[in-house]
């Protein structure tokens, strides 16, 4: 195909319309087969846009028997009978920001209605999981074949009221009422898929459901939705090559940038790099590269978690954790890192099998600034463009000048005007005196800079507060509030805080930083080359 031609499927999740349209499209028929055969019932986490939709069309498609659909596919070479069952498909999508529990009954009912009008409803079915039941049963006689239920963002009714004591449990009996015939009727059940972000509980939710299957963390599975750097270097080559020319680069330096952008999830310990694939069709159809993941911005509940918790962003980058830490059920977390690991922004970075302890980090620029663009205006009362016209962009044309005393002149002017939201006024004299309270505003504004930053980046020394890489240079930081910028300095040598970068090829800078208690803003500081 033409590379000019190609269409890519932005905001079209119906495999039949981009199949029968000719659309682009991964191939990830043998895992859909594969895992129809793995049990009965599946459930699977993904992030949001990491097409969970496109998965629960696929199956739709393939249970329908549409064969033709899937010509030239792998799925070809392993599925020789092509049946054609009855299929039930909800969207919960649909079930977002409702008023009250009854409200959620009422559009679990409008769900069911199309198929209402295929198989029936009976006098005594007033509520969704009655109806339901009556569906699953009348759709097996009929048909004389067992019912394919899929079940698509099945947890956005409960991410609403999370945490909310009084709705919480009334949504969740509902919920429960609705799921219910699943198990009841397992014997006219040929597969059933649920699917959504977060992860809760089979005894909260699917309580009669003993028997499902979660394949979120299953090697196996691990590359079912997304696009894994072997696709993405075969299938999307005459991708990159087009928007390599746009730009006026290779091929290789636009993959790398890529990458760079939009790669870096894992979701098992054994797992391929993952692209997000919204954000790269999006990329390839506007033929730019920016942050698209984040066009509707962070999600509010996430931010909610973030302050109930009172999460330290700054540690995100480099977390040791068991996966019960972050694979666990949502309404029983006591920190916000399963809902981060569970919404994409963190991943598995590696996976140590002798101590079964999974790295997590942010994955990739994209998620980093995006995800900084929401905390900005929570934490430090300034909106995103404000640090990314103003302070950002001089901070960023001093280092890329190499001008570090320019740099941390607009370090200090910047730092001394941040108003900070209500919140944080009150905290001030309390928190002023720790290095942790200024690092965790320097994380946030040096994220917005588009370079590479890292706070508390271990060495065989101890930690560094700060790296920050530049193309030609790379800065080692170190802050001190109760301390001078010598003692700062002192620290980054005796701590050999700067040798893991001596081999890299790059300048080395040293800056210790003294920060003034009653200015709030920065002090002295010396530089070491």
């Amino acid at each position: 195909m033409d590379t000019m031609a190609r269409k890519y499927p932005v905001g079209i999740h119906t495999f039949e319309r981009i199949r029968r349209e000719n659309y682009v499209y991964i191939d990830k028929t043998d895992l859909v087969w594969q895992m129809t055969q793995e049990s009965p019932f599946v459930f699977l986490s993904r992030p949001r846009r990491f097409g969970k939709s496109l998965l629960t069309s696929t199956l739709e498609s393939y249970f329908d028997g549409q064969k033709e659909l899937f010509e030239g596919l792998r799925i070809m070479d392993l599925e020789t009978e092509w049946k054609k069952y009855p299929v039930i498909k909800l969207d919960l999508s649909r079930a977002k920001d409702r008023k009250d529990a009854y409200d959620l009954e009422r559009v679990l009912m409008l769900l069911l209605d199309p198929y209402v009008s295929e198989y029936g409803q009976e006098e005594k079915e007033k509520t969704p999981g009655d109806l339901l039941s009556g569906l699953l049963l009348r759709a097996y006689k009929k048909t004389g074949k067992q019912v394919v239920v899929i079940i698509d963002e099945y947890d956005t009714p409960l991410l609403d009221v999370l945490h909310e004591e009084e709705m919480l449990p009334e949504y969740r009996r509902v919920l429960q009422e609705f799921y219910q015939p699943l198990k009841a009727s397992e014997k006219m059940i040929r597969f059933c898929f649920i699917t959504g972000i977060t992860k809760f509980s089979q005894l909260s939710i699917f309580s009669t459901i003993n028997n499902l299957t979660n394949i979120s963390l299953d090697s196996r599975f691990a590359a079912i939705c997304g696009i894994t750097e072997q696709e993405f270097t075969t299938d999307m080559a005459p991708d990159i090559a087009m928007l390599a020319d746009k730009y006026e680069c290779t091929p290789e330096e636009m993959h790398a940038r890529l990458k760079l952008q939009y790669d870096g999830y894992r979701f098992a310990e054994e797992s391929p790099d993952i692209y997000n694939p919204f954000s790269l069709l999006k990329c390839f159809n506007h033929k730019k590269v920016a942050n698209y993941w984040f066009d509707s911005g962070t999600p509010s509940f996430l931010i909610r978690q973030l302050k109930r918790f009172q999460t330290n962003v700054t540690e995100l980058d480099d977390l040791y954790e068991p996966a019960s830490s972050f694979d666990r059920p949502t309404e029983a977390i006591t920190t916000a890192l399963p809902l981060l690991y569970q919404s994409g922004y963190l991943t598995i970075k590696d996976y140590d099998f002798e101590t079964e302890i999974f790295q997590l980090g942010i994955p990739n620029k994209e998620v980093r600034i995006g995800f900084t663009e929401g905390l900005l205006p929570v934490y430090i009362g300034l909106e995103s463009g404000a640090v990314q016209k103003g302070f950002a962009l001089k901070l960023w044309l001093a280092l890329k000048k190499n001008d570090i005393h320019l740099a941390m002149a607009e370090m200090k002017a910047f730092l001394a005007g941040i108003p900070y939201v209500e919140g944080f006024k009150k905290k001030l004299e309390e928190v002023k005196n720790y290095e942790g309270f200024y690092e965790y505003t320097f994380w946030l504004i040096f994220n917005m800079l588009n370079v590479y930053v890292r706070t508390q980046v271990k060495c065989a020394g101890g930690r560094t507060d700060f790296v920050v890489h530049m193309p030609d240079t790379i800065y080692v930081f170190e802050l001190k509030v109760n301390g001078t910028a010598q003692e700062a300095l002192d620290q980054i040598n005796s701590h050999n805080y700067a040798l893991p970068y001596s081999t890299d090829g790059r300048k080395l800078v040293k800056v210790g930083v003294q920060f003034d208690r009653d200015t709030m803003t920065v002090g002295e500081y010396i530089i070491e080359h």
